[in-house]
């Protein structure tokens, strides 16, 4: 019944409890009442208690949101769980609160259910407590947590009791400010569950405690909603701590990654310096009919202050509005993690390096430090990983003499006080279960668990496998079962394959959370079958991906050269040469010390020729000879030895290309010095960076793109560009100081050039090629607003606000980039933002750019290719002179892309009509209320005046009927004249054209005729109903056809179709529709029959195209004439005929058998409605217009119609 309800409305739910207790001004006897009279502590400010004490008061409270329109009444038990009762006193009486307070509630909504035939809903409030795990109380020990998981679940537990037992219809916990309190109450309802309670739906509520978009104890919302959705609640949302205007953004961002509906209850605005709240209703449900306008909701209601009177109006300004579509499908095929930071590993996402030197077993310092007690300083060791590109962390602490239930979890507590460790998930290792369970108890994030395996048989196995699917966490299941575990390739992927069927199809564990470790073993040990355990990996791995969907697969690099402990260059060539190949054949992660990879092209090639031997086992003495390499290194111990200074000898470009290769900073300022000294090369410091700089950096990206160079190894190489720089940054301030000096104006002008606003988007930490452009465009004046990286989309704009921005610049290195891209444009769009947007980054491309990013803004946006493009680019955009040709010219090129795109597709995929139709754009008719033409029926022009028409002609197409097209930036009409090439013959041509147009004009050779006619209208699914004038019958209707195409975007784009922009049938507010036909082609005939009795064919052309150029500036006129006059929506227009082209007005005149309205056959409505033939405008056999320079087509006046393209439709049309 709830999903029947929320598929077809939005649902409200009701407002603060404790504002309405507030307002009562209860005594502390009152908070007593008769049963706790004589209870020895306050009780005043227990709002809960007042379910047993004033159950009365608690009800007619659940009436008035009931009768303010509220589906939904929240029971009064926000803080009745056992750890909250603890302050009063009054634990003991948690159960009988929480059973009272459901009762309380269901009574009422049965009541107003049974008066009004509406359903209402119970849910059951369960608050996130006054204690926190991942946050400690204490300043001096951030170890220490003031309760712990079992505890915190338990007192949800008694709570859950209580409010299933009084018939609560729905859990709900909410206000969540950390995500392990909520862990732990996900738990609990599990546990009720599985003990045999009612089950029924759940719902989380998470709260941003401020703009920075995370909760109390750090996590971003994503973060906050890969950590809870284990539990695959009915709906999910945000509520308190923010108003309704701040909360927008996070809510948005909620709803792009959850599969459920989607509540928003906020506070009523931000609060006062007093603390209360100031919004009022009609504020509150303003901003909230946004939300519902543009389908970001299922559920709204609120929060702090407000009441009653916010829900009835909440409830009126969200009900013409549809709700939000529920995505199915949402990230199928993704592993989702989460730290402080969310994490997406995507079927096409590069290798990710998971940190092992957080491993008592494989850390001798790390083990020491953990045995000493040294936890701080063990710490360093997880920021140095994280520091060096480890992407997850592994955290082992399985040794004899350690208590390795509390190291972990003191540990892990400590990493929560550190976000800049915190911020990546954790891998929990170890062989005990119990371990693994007192780590995943301390951590809010969405975990790892490294692992477990058959080797106990499938009841342990499924076991705790269902435990750890009750903590949410992903698993690693090693190739063992019980007969051991499995060297060959075969039985590796038998063992996987019947893990994978037991957890899928047993326990419906999800596949994405399946890692499989296929065992890499230690190859080269002298024993003959050892030597294809590499082979046994790789050929397993591609195996395991290729039958097992979703699965993952891992393992420990470490194990694969163990045979050769001590020596570390070999050790680190053979871990660099088995990942390039197994990373090939599917392997997703893998445990290795992110900071100790060679990239491979840089291995020795001997060292390279005996890696591949012994991993390939092609040579029977492949291990001898190993052995005999390694006893070359034996005087530096097998340590690493000094790198060769050979590669000093290069010039300084080779040198610095080097040194950025291998990630060497040792040289950098003195080598970038030597580079900024030779003048004769390099006359500026810029030079520097767009030379040598540049081109080592674009040899990493080549080779990272290419698999022979891990994320850490990158990292690197961006600090060596970064010191470059920054030893380069001074001495360019320094010449534009000394330019400015001399006065050389256009180099070093005091005011800066424009302002531009770059961040990396967020999920995205890369910034080196955002740096360097930002460098090179500072360098040639331009202001840089600079926000860094993992930029959430708000703080994006609120500073191009702030700052007066005049471009953006997005930046991006991993693929989840470009869909947060997507969404900084449409939000651009729907803020109303003007601005440029500039895309780069490595992930980028322009055909990505015109395909799935342009179409989201309505404004400029353009792929930047590197740094040496910016300059130009931003240039042109900053240029009044230069700005709209180049637009054009860059949006001509990717309408080219789009259609290549599209016609290379060998499958279009197609939404079903009715999820078409549900993808229609939201107006909001209460606000956009239409104005009533000041002329109804028809209005004819005869013989209109050609002189007032020629002014409003675009010459652009003229010229395209020549063929004559100049080259940026000399497109378009007159700079078109200037072009080097077609420069002259294009001014010939445009003479001519005065000459005969002179001519026509004095000598009245042509005719101009129109008519236009405005109706009462109204939709009707497609199509448009056109209304006699008192609206009491239809006398016409006009077909629409919807958009159907899927162009991906993952189904969030909306399907057009023009009868959206007339108000519906079901609309109270009257709209109209105009349709006009008008023609310049009267005499055309005549004046070129005369031109070819002369056989000129070039002025019979010439006659034709003025024609049409005439005949399109005529309906120019008449629709700004509709627009000031005779419909009158915009009477203050004022618009030159550039504007006017450019389409700046407001409304819409699409054309039968053009892109927005692609049918023909609408001309004979039309021609019946218009009365054209009466003027002599007709339609052929084929619909075609007579004369041929003739336009028709329909106004459209709400300021939310655009031009659209219908494309390919289904049969259903």
């Amino acid at each position: 019944l709830l999903s029947e309800i929320l598929d077809q409305r939005i649902m409200i739910m009701d407002g603060a409890m404790g504002t309405m207790i507030q307002q009562q001004s209860l005594d502390e006897q009152t908070f007593r009442g008769e049963l706790l009279k004589d209870h020895r502590k306050d009780l005043k400010g227990n709002n809960d208690i007042l379910c047993l004490t004033q159950p009365d008061i608690i009800y007619n409270i659940h009436l008035d949101y009931l009768n303010a329109g509220a589906d939904f009444i929240e029971t009064n038990t926000f803080n009745g769980t056992v750890i909250s009762q603890t302050d009063y006193n009054t634990q003991h009486l948690t159960y009988d609160i929480n059973l009272a307070a459901a009762k309380i509630a269901k009574k009422a909504a049965d009541v107003v259910s049974r008066q009004t035939g509406t359903p209402r809903f119970v849910i059951g409030a369960l608050g996130p407590t006054n204690k926190t795990l991942s946050i400690s109380p204490s300043v001096e020990r951030p170890d220490y947590r003031a309760t712990n998981f079992n505890e915190m679940s338990d007192s949800y537990y008694e709570a859950i009791r209580g409010l299933l037992d009084g018939g609560a219809d729905i859990l709900m916990i909410e206000t969540i400010f950390d995500t392990a309190n909520a862990k732990a109450a996900i738990y609990a309802i599990d546990c009720a569950f599985e003990k045999g309670y009612r089950r029924v739906p759940v719902f989380i509520s998470g709260t941003i405690v401020d703009k920075s978009g995370r909760t109390l104890s750090g996590q971003t919302t994503e973060a906050f909603v890969i950590s809870v959705s284990h539990r695959k609640p009915f709906c999910l949302g945000l509520n308190c701590a923010l108003g309704a205007k701040e909360i927008r953004f996070f809510i948005e961002a909620l709803g792009l990654v959850t599969p459920a509906y989607v509540s928003c209850y906020p506070n009523a605005g931000l609060p006062n310096t007093f603390g209360d709240y100031d919004e009022t209703p009609e504020v509150t449900a303003r901003y909230l009919s946004e939300f519902a306008r543009d389908g970001l909701v299922n559920i709204v209601g609120g929060c702090c202050g407000t009441t009653p009177d916010h829900i009835r109006e909440i409830s009126k300004s969200v009900r013409p509005y549809a709700p939000r579509k529920l995505r199915d499908g949402l990230l199928d095929g993704v592993l989702k993690l989460s730290g402080l930071e969310p994490m997406y590993m995507r079927p096409d996402s590069l290798f990710s390096n998971i940190g092992e030197r957080c491993n008592v077993a494989g850390s001798k310092r790390f083990a020491r430090l953990i045995s000493s007690g040294q936890f701080d300083e063990a710490l360093s060791v997880a920021k140095r990983q994280v520091d060096l590109g480890a992407q997850i962390l592994d955290i082992n602490m399985d040794d004899g003499l350690l208590e390795g239930e509390d190291c972990m979890e003191r540990f892990l507590n400590l990493i929560c006080s550190e976000p800049e460790i915190a911020k990546v998930p954790i891998c929990i290792d170890s062989s005990n279960f119990d371990i693994i369970l007192a780590g995943l108890k301390c951590c809010q994030g969405k975990c790892i668990v490294n692992s477990i395996s058959l080797k106990e048989g499938e009841k342990d196995f499924l076991e705790k496998a269902k435990i750890l699917q009750k903590f949410g966490a992903a698993v690693v299941i090693m190739a063992f079962d019980e007969e051991g575990q499995a060297a060959d390739c075969q039985r590796k992927v038998d063992i996987c394959t019947r893990s994978y069927n037991l957890l899928v199809q047993e326990i419906a564990f999800d596949p994405n959370d399946i890692i499989f470790d296929p065992n890499i073993l230690t190859i080269a040990t002298g024993v003959e079958e050892h030597n294809q355990y590499g082979i046994n990996y790789i050929e397993a791995t591609r195996k395991i991906k290729a039958a097992l969907p979703g699965a993952r697969v891992s393992g420990g690099v470490s194990n694969f050269s163990f045979s050769f402990r001590g020596l570390d260059i070999i050790r680190e060539a053979m871990h660099s040469v088995f990942l390039y190949h197994a990373i090939k054949a599917g392997m997703d992660m893998g445990i290795v010390n992110a900071g100790s990879l060679p990239v491979y092209d840089d291995i020795p090639q001997d060292l390279l020729l005996l890696c591949e031997n012994l991993l390939w086992d092609r040579d029977p003495l492949g291990t001898e000879k190993m052995l005999e390499y390694g006893q070359k290194l034996k005087s530096d111990g097998g340590k690493r030895t000094e790198v060769s200074e050979g590669w000093r000898q290069s010039n300084v470009d080779k040198r610095i290309e080097y040194a950025l290769i291998k990630g060497i900073d040792k040289y950098i300022v003195e080598d970038t010095e030597e580079a900024r000294k030779y003048t004769e090369k390099y006359p500026r410091p810029l030079n520097v960076i767009e030379g040598p700089l540049m081109n080592g950096m674009n040899i990493v990206g080549d080779l990272f793109g290419s698999g022979k160079m891990f994320l850490p190894q990158v990292i690197k190489s961006a600090r060596v560009m970064k010191k470059a720089v920054a030893h380069l940054i001074p001495f360019m301030e320094k010449e534009k100081e000394e330019l400015s000096r001399l006065g050389n104006v256009d180099v070093a002008k005091s005011s800066h050039k424009g302002t531009i606003v770059m961040a990396t988007v967020k999920g995205d930490v890369h910034d080196i090629g955002k740096n360097i452009v930002g460098v090179v465009l500072a360098c040639n004046n331009y202001k840089i607003i600079d926000l860094g990286v993992m930029v959430s989309c708000d703080k994006i704009l609120q500073a191009a606000i702030k700052h007066n921005a005049d471009i953006i610049g997005l930046s991006g290195l991993i693929t989840p980039s470009l869909g947060e891209m997507i969404h900084v444009a449409s939000e651009m769009k729907r803020t109303k933002c003007k601005l440029p947007l500039l895309i780069g980054g490595a992930t980028t491309s322009r055909t990505h750019t015109a395909v799935k990013i342009a179409p989201r803004y309505n404004n400029a946006v353009i792929h930047v290719l590197d740094a040496s493009k910016s300059v130009a680019v931003v240039g042109a955009l900053l240029n009044d002179s230069l700005r709209d040709d180049f637009v054009e010219d860059i949006e001509e090129e990717y309408e080219e892309i789009r259609e290549d795109y599209y016609d290379s597709l060998k499958e279009r995929k197609y939404f079903p009509l009715e999820i078409a139709r549900s993808k229609r754009p939201q107006i909001n008719w209460t606000d956009s209320i239409p104005v009533r033409p000041s002329v109804l029926g028809r209005k004819i022009f005869d013989d209109y005046n050609l002189e007032e028409i020629v002014p409003y002609i675009d010459w652009k197409p003229f010229f395209d009927v020549w063929q004559l097209r100049g080259k940026y930036p000399n497109r378009g009409y007159p700079k078109i004249f200037k072009d080097e090439n077609i420069g002259m013959e294009a001014k010939r041509v445009f003479d001519d054209a005065q000459r005969l147009l002179k001519d026509i004009i004095q000598r009245k050779r042509l005719v101009a005729r129109g008519v236009v006619a405005y109706y009462p209208a109204r939709s009707n699914m497609d199509d448009i109903e056109i209304l006699n004038e008192d609206r009491s019958d239809v006398i016409a209707v006009l077909h629409g056809l919807r958009q159907q195409v899927d162009n991906g975007s993952s189904g969030q784009g909306l399907c057009y179709c023009i009868s959206d922009f007339i108000a519906p049938k079901d609309c109270p507010c009257k709209d109209y529709i105009g349709l006009f036909a008008v023609s310049a082609g009267f005499g055309t005939d005549e004046i070129c029959s005369e031109f070819m009795e002369k056989n000129d064919d070039y002025s019979v052309i010439m006659t034709k195209a003025l024609a049409d150029r005439l005949a399109e500036a005529f309906a120019e006129l008449i629709h700004e004439r509709t627009r000031k006059e005779f419909w009158g929506y915009e009477v203050d227009e004022n618009l030159n005929a550039k504007d006017l082209h450019s389409i700046k007005y407001k409304g819409i005149r699409p054309a039968p058998g053009y892109p927005s309205q692609p049918d023909h056959t609408e001309k004979v409505t039309m021609w019946k409605l218009l009365g054209a033939d009466e003027l002599g405008i007709t339609l052929t056999e084929s619909l075609a217009m007579n004369p041929a320079a003739s336009v028709c087509g329909l106004y459209f006046a709400n300021a939310a119609s655009v031009y659209f393209a219908v494309g390919k439709v289904t049969q259903e049309q």
